[in-house]
């Protein structure tokens, strides 16, 4: 279990999945408060995790030995100026917003530098995460690896370049979403078919990851691998859908980005 006592500025989804995937595999760290101003969001994670403490004021887990900053990028700059005063000389303060560099943050907070950014992942909750980090210069690698070994549980946590977590944040953190909806809809049409969900299950499972296998790693063209498979039913909506990701996408990357 983490040693460390750990903040999270913000009760709202991702501080649920962080706890979440935490607890499944019994690495929740014993020192947690959660602050948010939203009751409704501290009552929901204290009925669920009755350990974690909570509190209506941000100073009381912005003063925690790791402290990360869970709430949507319009309320960061605000955030950030109500806690800096706060904050432990020797925190280190985990954002997990994108467009707020390490510099921003770093202004934000005072001229505080310790600071590591995250790009948060949906499937964390099951210990199926991909969280690219990235850390200030001023950082050691002890630091580094207090960090890692809390993200592990969850999942992976590639080290990558600040420039790129914006990229990462449209395909790892909102990806999910392009694809949820569809395979939702693919188990309900093979339950439709008289498929119990204990066999829709891994059949649904086992297809998900062998295409994605296939595309990546079959050595086949792109074009290759679509032909491997004579009978398309969606055939003439594909290119409404490319079309949907071709300009969606980019258009959410540029205003996401720093």
């Amino acid at each position: 279990m983490h040693h460390k006592s750990i903040g999270f500025i913000g009760g709202g989804r991702i501080t649920r999945i962080f706890l979440a995937g935490w607890a499944r595999v019994g690495k929740l760290p014993a020192n947690i408060v959660v602050s948010d101003c939203n009751a409704d969001a501290l009552a929901r994670i204290k009925a669920k995790w009755p350990e974690v403490q909570t509190a209506s004021v941000n100073a009381a887990a912005a003063g925690q030995d790791i402290v990360f900053l869970a709430v949507h990028p319009p309320v960061l700059a605000k955030v950030c100026g109500g806690i800096k005063g706060a904050l432990k000389p020797g925190a280190l303060v985990v954002s997990l917003a994108p467009r707020f560099t390490v510099a921003k943050l770093t202004g934000l907070l005072g001229g505080f530098g310790r600071i590591a950014r995250v790009i948060p992942n949906a499937p964390s909750i099951i210990g199926a995460g991909y969280n690219p980090v990235c850390f200030a210069a001023s950082l050691t690698e002890s630091d580094k690896s207090e960090l890692k070994g809390l993200l592990e549980p969850l999942g992976e946590c590639p080290e990558v370049a600040e420039e790129k977590l914006e990229a990462y944040a449209v395909i790892t953190a909102m990806g999910p979403t392009c694809l949820w909806f569809q395979l939702q809809a693919l188990r309900e049409v093979a339950a439709g078919f008289g498929l119990r969900d204990a066999e829709i299950v891994p059949a649904l499972k086992r297809m998900v990851c062998g295409s994605a296998r296939t595309l990546l790693e079959s050595g086949l063209t792109p074009p290759e691998v679509m032909d491997l498979i004579p009978l398309k039913p969606l055939t003439e909506m594909e290119a409404h859908v490319n079309e949907l990701y071709r300009a969606r996408l980019p258009a959410i990357y540029q205003k996401i980005k720093p």
